[in-house]
């Protein structure tokens, strides 16, 4: 009988046992230098500089998923040119991952999903803005492996709007993902280098 969860439910220990899937020991993916990434404009400098003071103004009170996606993901997939063509968005697409045997079958809805045609250019969970992403990092990854199964290399991004962490999967039979160093807004230039991240990824089409 296939077991059923819930994608927010279940665990990395999960993924490694059901999915075979493991965290490479060593590598560098596009967060960590290994990359020339493109340039922001000063617009796109000033725009997230106003992201900043916005949401430390509104971490005051507490910043719900809703409002994380409303003031940080809009500007910064803005920024990255994803609400033009190519490039398509959809919320809350709904997903299913099955093992191989059929034992387990593990459904969720995808918070932003950017696309085009069937590439995933980049599969984002948000949380509010109180949540750890480690919370966040088995759902992402869930949705990751359920991307088209032509593609064998796929971009994540888990944030509560305070911190970032890209997540860069790479399938086959033994799929296998990489983590970003963690990104915050209140942290130097963080927020741009995040910008610059999605430009970069937006532009290997």
């Amino acid at each position: 009988m296939t077991q059923t969860l819930q994608a927010k439910e279940i665990t990395l220990a999960q993924l490694e046992e059901d999915f075979g899937l493991v965290q490479a020991p060593t590598g560098k993916l596009f967060a960590e230098g290994s990359l020339v990434l493109p340039d922001l404009s000063a617009i796109d400098r000033s725009i997230l500089a106003e992201v900043k003071i916005e949401f430390r103004h509104l971490s005051t009170q507490e910043v719900l998923e809703p409002i994380v996606k409303m003031v940080v993901l809009s500007p910064l997939l803005r920024i990255a040119g994803f609400f033009l063509p190519p490039f398509r968005i959809t919320a809350e697409k709904k997903v299913e991952l099955v093992t191989e045997d059929e034992g387990l079958l593990v459904r969720g809805l995808i918070d932003l999903l950017v696309f085009e045609g069937r590439i995933w250019v980049v599969t984002i969970e948000a949380k509010r803005a109180e949540y750890s992403l480690k919370a966040a990092l088995p759902q992402v990854l869930t949705y990751m492996l359920a991307s088209p199964s032509t593609q064998t290399s796929v971009a994540g991004l888990v944030t509560n709007g305070s911190e970032f962490r890209f997540v860069q999967l790479t399938k086959g039979e033994k799929p296998s993902y990489l983590l970003s160093d963690l990104l915050a807004i209140d942290r130097g230039d963080d927020l741009d280098r995040v910008a610059q991240i999605l430009k970069y990824l937006g532009q290997q089409l």
